[in-house]
């Protein structure tokens, strides 16, 4: 009785602020100062109408049975695998159309305009497959290891659903703020001031779900898997509030004022950039390899000690390579030069992680002729390694002087984003499904074929042609005739690109076209399935590792 009415309470209060929430947001869609704020503004009103409706047509109702506290906490995980494969179709389907737009200027519709040009939609794609396509997997996969590897549910009950609905609506909040014009105008932190508060509320929920679990653990050793995990948390968490850190212009519009400004905002900016991609695309995908290779090998992991020293190599030499980005500015010498030194050093650790992950195949190589979910593994490795070669290389002074500002740099970060971040995502993708939705297997392994092909094919187009015309780009902007003229106008360098650009759009059909198979694949795996409860290690078999 005392349980049904503090629960009856905390509908009431529920209430006032569902109805507070609507309330302002109303006024602030009024009198908002742009069209960007003006929509949020509306989307917060009607997200918080729905809400207060729903909680009050479930007021005073008695509570349905309450989840088993002896199975795994995976709702939020099923959901997370769902929206990551949706985010990536949004993503790569973006991604294919401003390809194509950059060789037919003509698809930039004068009907469509400002809102569907090349410019809106860029950071809407970048942000659609870092953040919403990445983010997701990310938190699917960490929450999923966090708990296997704990051997115990999440912490926070419910927490862990505010974290997924919260990031939804930072994705939302975000992307159509880019088609509406409200963005700071700063590599992969475009969200203005209100959207950045608050994914940091988000954010430090789900650090203290992650957290939360790590102490509550029933497994005295923590695996390495959650140490890249945690790192990834924490360290994106410092860089975007550090980075965002500016000064409404109002309160009822989007616009805002950096507190940082020339040559220390352009530090700061690529301090987060470069980080963003060590921490948010790196370290958070390492967590995803050092568990889910091993698994689905089935063979534990090559060599701990090296897991242990590549986690404290990685982390400490990332942070100082942001300024390699900076080379031949008004960035001081000294900096840039630092940047360069500690990006040549990550290359050694960085490879250690490659070969740790591939050497833990050692017995089990015959996978690759069965597996084409193990063959996605290790094709994503060695995209890793390969970037993480490439990246260095490039942040050499006398190498960036000719990729820097070409398409070069396009092709290393897609070859990357694609080869490293897409695979990897796509393999425990196939992995999760299967287990969370009590099925064998996906529901047809030729088809995860298919796409290991179509998305192999479509990187190797996408990448290539990039490197081909990013280093053309580069050498035809430093010719110069025997008077010291420049021989070639940037018109003429566009022109001498277009074939390679419409080899780059093929290339982003065929990687699309492969996620397409892959979301029919999932369709039809959980089409009919009963959601697996997957059961927490007995107390009597406690001494039993954790999976």
């Amino acid at each position: 009785m005392l349980f049904l009415t503090a629960r009856n309470n905390m509908d009431y209060v529920k209430l006032v602020l569902l109805g507070a929430i609507a309330v302002l947001a109303a006024i602030a869609s009024s009198w908002g100062h742009d069209l960007a704020y003006q929509v949020h503004a509306f989307l917060i009103m009607a997200i918080a109408v729905g809400m207060f409706i729903y909680v009050l047509r479930h007021t005073d109702e008695p509570t349905g049975p309450a989840e088993p506290d002896g199975i795994y906490a995976d709702g939020v995980i099923r959901a997370g695998v769902i929206a990551t494969a949706f985010w990536g179709i949004a993503g790569f389907l973006v991604g294919t159309f401003i390809a194509f737009q950059l060789a037919f200027p003509a698809l930039n519709f004068d009907w469509g305009q400002p809102f569907t040009n090349f410019g809106r939609l860029r950071p809407l794609h970048t942000s659609a497959v870092i953040f919403a396509f990445g983010g997701n997997a990310l938190i699917a996969t960490s929450l999923y290891v966090v708990q296997r590897t704990s051997g115990v549910r999440l912490w926070g009950g419910k927490t862990a659903w505010f974290v997924f609905w919260g990031y939804q609506l930072f994705i939302v909040l975000a992307a159509t703020g880019y088609l509406l014009g409200g963005t700071q105008s700063k590599e992969y932190a475009e969200p203005e001031w209100y959207i950045d508060i608050w994914l940091t509320i988000v954010w430090l929920a789900y650090l203290a779900v992650f957290l939360g679990t790590i102490f509550k653990r029933k497994e005295k050793h923590i695996y390495v898997a959650n140490w890249f995990f945690l790192s990834f948390i924490i360290t994106v968490a410092m860089l975007h509030v550090v980075n965002n850190i500016s000064i409404p212009v109002s309160l009822l519009g989007s616009k805002s004022v950096q507190v940082f400004s020339g040559v220390q905002d352009a530090m700061t900016q690529w301090w987060y950039g470069h980080n963003a991609v060590g921490f948010f695309l790196t370290a958070g995908f390492l967590g995803m390899m050092y568990y889910f290779v091993p698994k689905q090998a089935e063979r534990p992991v090559y060599s701990y000690k090296l897991s242990i020293i590549h986690f404290w190599a990685l982390i400490f030499l990332y942070i100082w390579a942001g300024p390699h980005h900076l080379h031949y500015t008004a960035l001081p010498d000294w900096a840039s030069t630092l940047g360069m030194v500690f990006s040549i050093v990550l290359w050694m650790p960085s490879w250690g992680g490659m070969i740790n992950g591939l050497m833990t195949l050692q017995g089990a190589w015959d996978k690759l002729r069965t597996d084409p979910i193990m063959r996605m593994f290790v094709l994503s490795l060695g995209f890793y390694g390969m970037s993480t070669f490439e990246g260095p290389m490039m942040s050499i002074r006398a190498v960036n002087s000719l990729s820097h500002y070409t398409d070069w740099t396009i092709g290393h970060v897609h070859s990357g984003a694609l080869g490293w971040n897409g695979m990897i995502t796509f393999a425990c993708i196939y992995f999760l499904t299967p287990k969370l939705w009590g099925r064998k297997e996906m529901y047809s392994m030729s088809a995860i074929n298919w796409h290991f092909w179509l998305a192999t094919l479509g990187i190797v187009l996408y990448a290539a042609s990039m490197w081909v015309t990013g280093i053309m780009e580069g050498l035809m902007w430093r010719e110069v005739d025997d008077q010291g003229f420049l021989v070639n106008s940037f018109a003429d360098t566009v022109s001498a690109k277009f074939p390679m650009y419409i080899v780059r759009g093929l290339g982003g059909v065929l990687f699309l076209s492969g996620a397409l198979v892959m979301v029919w694949n999932m369709f039809m795996t959980i089409r009919g399935a009963t959601p697996a409860n997957a059961a927490l290690p007995r107390a009597s078999a406690a001494a039993t590792p954790a999976e």
